[in-house]
């Protein structure tokens, strides 16, 4: 069956990093080469082998300033990766100049219909709040102090909050967004890991090429600045031991022989797919073309669970090559997830190796995990609102801390102007999916 042909494109992006909300404090913290990775602001993790997290400051975000007044109520059971995904729709949203009706235009008009617009958006593992939870289980105790499962089940659980679920689910995050943003449209959550933002932004784009939808609002959030994520990252080896005394900005080396891990961090993006025909209707301009798609999944080689491999990495690079009908030659940079963590980013270089062959040596590395951590199932989205900007600007960022990198073009270097016509964004998962895109300058 022949391959649709509508051409879709990014019309607007959304990112909310450790940086604050939008483009623009994420782009000048990465051109200028600095790094937002600290202590944890609302809870002790001085205990942790890496103390340090990439957190987004209560003064660079606050919900309730991005949400209409008739919502706020709303607020009350978002988790905070809901807050964060729907920080980051609202700076799609502008960024892409469409109105909805939920935003009350006083011209009474909309830009896009409600039913053709659609929402997927990656999600994670939502951490529920520790005193949240903790208040509950205090009351499932036996009279030794043990907790009681029993205990829990008869009455323990009673004592949370009745709409305590409603935080916590991951399609949360694309109900809240699709309310706000009166979505209509096709809506879809993927929870996939890191590469969950990566493969929401694929499934727009088949929406749209079908026909199903003229817009769609995709990508991922996640926080893992939480007590829960933490400890489950460090028992994964995923985390670096370094530490309270290091400064933090020199921790994460991604690709670099003494690469030792990721701090973990929160934010993500959520980035406006849309038909050209769309974009033309409006009288606006898109900002990137969304010019191919690829997904894998790594083999399971054991019953400890899948981990990534080349293998993946190599199968969905090419799948999205050959849906842009892009040569390896026509890739002007490469935005990977970078973590520093070995295994992942042994199967990340070898898998682009595989792909590009001589050609990996002089392909530029954009990496972003040493200034914001590691973002769980924000990271891809992240990495394609990074990519976008980066062909916008025609500029690429700085790189921090990794020496020696002699395979790839990933040595710590200021930013710097390039000529860039097509980007490849390309994310393995610790659960094994990949997922990669290709960018295209706007036209």
């Amino acid at each position: 069956m022949p391959r649709p042909t509508k051409r879709v494109v990014v019309s607007g992006i959304g990112p909310i990093t450790p940086f604050g909300l939008g483009i623009e404090p994420l782009w000048a913290g990465l051109a200028e080469g600095r790094s937002m990775l600290g202590l944890a602001p609302t809870f002790d993790s001085s205990g942790f082998p890496c103390p340090f997290v990439g957190a987004i400051a209560p003064d660079r975000f606050e919900v309730k300033s991005v949400v209409p007044k008739s919502y706020r109520k709303g607020t009350k059971v978002m988790s905070r990766d809901i807050e964060l995904a729907v920080g980051a729709a609202h700076a799609a949203m502008a960024s892409a100049a469409i109105v909805t009706k939920s935003h009350e235009p006083p011209d009474g008009r909309v830009t896009i219909p409600p039913d053709r617009f659609g929402c997927h958006i990656g999600a994670g593992l939502i951490a529920a709040e520790e005193n949240e939870l903790t208040t509950a289980l205090a009351t499932a105790a036996e009279p030794d102090g043990r907790f009681s499962l029993g205990i829990w089940g008869a009455q323990g659980m009673q004592n949370l909050t009745p709409l305590w679920m409603l935080k916590y689910l991951p399609n949360m995050l694309a109900c809240h967004v699709t309310i706000i943003h009166d979505c209509q449209g096709p809506s879809n959550t993927i929870t996939c890991a890191e590469v969950s933002g990566l493969l929401s932004m694929g499934e727009s784009m088949r929406v749209i090429e079908r026909g199903d939808a003229d817009a769609c609002i995709s990508g991922g959030a996640e926080s893992k600045v939480n007590l829960m994520a933490m400890l489950r990252q460090h028992f994964a080896g995923r985390t670096p031991h370094c530490g309270g005394a290091v400064d933090p900005a020199t921790i994460v080396r991604p690709f670099a022989s003494d690469a030792m891990g990721c701090p973990t961090g929160e934010g993500g993006g959520l980035l406006i797919v849309e038909s050209e025909e769309s974009i033309e209707r409006r009288g606006t301009k898109a900002i990137a073309a969304l010019e191919g798609f690829g997904a894998s999944q790594s083999v399971c080689t054991d019953a400890a669970g899948i981990q990534p491999d080349a293998q993946g990495v190599e199968d969905a690079i090419g799948a999205a090559l050959e849906d842009a009908r892009a040569d390896i030659d026509s890739i002007d940079a490469i935005v990977p997830f970078g973590t520093g963590v070995p295994a992942l980013d042994s199967a990340e270089r070898q898998g682009i190796a595989r792909i590009f062959g001589p050609r990996t040596r002089s392909i530029p590395i954009v990496t972003i995990t040493p200034s914001i951590g590691n973002l769980g199932a924000g990271a891809g989205a992240v990495a394609a609102c990074v990519a976008v900007e980066c062909l916008r600007r025609q500029v690429l960022p700085a790189r921090l801390n990794a020496q020696g990198v002699a395979d790839l073009d990933a040595n710590a270097v200021p930013a710097r102007s390039a000529a860039l016509n097509r980007v490849l964004v390309v994310l393995p998962s610790f659960g094994g999916q990949n997922g990669a895109i290709v960018l295209g300058k706007a036209s």
